[in-house]
């Protein structure tokens, strides 16, 4: 089972693929939200040796960046061995 984590936003990158998906207006949209009611859904990461990768969240990570939030709810998973 996972656990939620509280892991600093600074040490989070997000691939490049991935940053192409981001819509800024639903990002806005969600900071409202996470402003009424905190952070309903913990993001997906994994850990390199740089920290970690965003895995799934991205408007949310973009979303507590836009309210000048320093850390994130999340949960490690393990990349998947083809």
């Amino acid at each position: 089972m996972l656990k939620k984590e509280t892991l600093p936003i600074a040490s989070i990158r997000v691939p490049v693929k991935r940053l192409k998906t981001l819509e800024d207006n639903k990002a806005n949209a969600l900071a409202e939200d996470i402003l009424e009611n905190g952070q309903l859904t913990p993001i997906r990461v994994r850990e390199d040796a740089k920290g970690y990768v965003l895995i799934e969240g991205l408007h949310r990570l973009e979303a507590l960046k836009k309210l000048g939030e320093g850390t994130v709810e999340g949960y490690k998973v393990r990349a998947r061995l083809h």
